[in-house]
């Protein structure tokens, strides 16, 4: 009788917003999920702590407070498991608050990136799937972005951070034959997401009857990705094998844009209240209009994202209502 081998999973990120979901996923297959967080105060702790709560009622996870900054802590978690597959979601995100505190995103971003790769080549990983950005694109003029597009003019430090992670992705890939794919996350959304996202700033606002800040005088354009389907192309390349030794990029979005105002509309409809909208100019490192080609990922992988911005901002608020009551 053939005994199937559970498949061991680091995750950095766990108590993140898109870690929490994939985690999730991955202990309902019954995986084993080794998940990483520092739990840091850069939003509600309170609210990574829920999320990580919901995750220690399965027996396959693995929770160890450590910061990916931290390369002696972090090797421990890689000499005691051997793992299938490595994730790298922990990382200081946030186009804005890379205005205030830039220093965080090299050390987070780059050192904490660094580590893990290199301790996954250490301990002979072969699969390591990371978070990259549509923000890496900055200003295009050609829609919908295709992953061939310049990337070599970041308009702000957080791009600039996720592009060498790419490059060093790379240079790992080709040195110590390690098969990397980097993942362009376009405006990920959906229930238990992050406080210091729109959704959530409007949501919260609104219910409040307190004014909402409306950048670009509501002029952007946006390719907003529901986190269920960015879960799904998550998996999607984890449980493919690939023979073939690569380091691979590829845009994860739904593959349409919305208006900002539209998405304001949707949220008012869902609450049955309309917004106070404080219009204001265009932000520093800011950009107008995203919208990802997803034609590689779709061939690749054959994913295709399934839930509407009319479902996917429903959903976040049905959870927003529920969790706070």
């Amino acid at each position: 009788m053939n005994i199937i081998k559970k498949k061991n999973y680091l995750i950095t990120g766990s108590a993140g917003f898109i870690g929490f979901h994939l985690s999730k996923r991955l202990l309902s297959d019954n995986s084993i999920v080794v998940g990483i967080d520092n739990i840091n105060d850069y939003y509600d702790q309170n609210l990574k702590k829920d999320r990580n709560k919901i995750l220690k009622k399965h027996q396959n996870y693995k929770f160890k407070k450590i910061d990916i900054r931290n390369y002696k802590k972090l090797e421990s978690v890689f000499k005691k498991y051997k793992f299938d597959c490595v994730i790298n979601l922990a990382a200081q995100a946030g186009v804005r608050y890379s205005l205030i505190n830039p220093k965080s995103y090299i050390d987070n971003n780059i050192v904490g990136f660094f580590n893990v790769i290199d301790l996954s080549k250490k301990y002979n990983v072969k699969k390591i799937l990371y978070a990259s950005t549509s923000s890496i694109y900055g200003i295009q003029k050609k829609f919908p972005i295709k992953e061939n597009f310049d990337t070599n003019n970041p308009i702000q430090l957080y791009a600039a951070t996720k592009k060498s992670n790419e490059a060093i992705a790379a240079a790992y890939s080709k040195l110590y034959s390690i098969n990397t794919v980097g993942l362009r996350f376009f405006t990920v959304y959906g229930p238990w997401g992050r406080p210091d996202m729109a959704l959530f700033k409007f949501v919260k606002n609104i219910i409040n009857g307190k004014r909402i800040d409306v950048f670009n005088k509501g002029k952007h354009k946006r390719d907003f990705t529901f986190v269920d389907d960015i879960v799904d192309g998550i998996i999607k390349i984890v449980k493919k094998r690939k023979k073939i030794l690569s380091h691979n990029i590829y845009n994860i979005g739904s593959g349409k844009n919305v208006s900002l105002m539209d998405y304001i509309k949707c949220i008012e409809k869902n609450l049955n209240k309309k917004a106070i909208k404080n219009f204001l100019p265009l932000q520093k490192g800011d950009v107008i209009k995203t919208h990802s080609n997803i034609q590689l990922l779709k061939k690749d992988y054959g994913y295709v994202p399934k839930t509407n911005v009319a479902q996917g901002v429903k959903k976040f608020i049905n959870w927003y209502l529920s969790y706070y009551k």
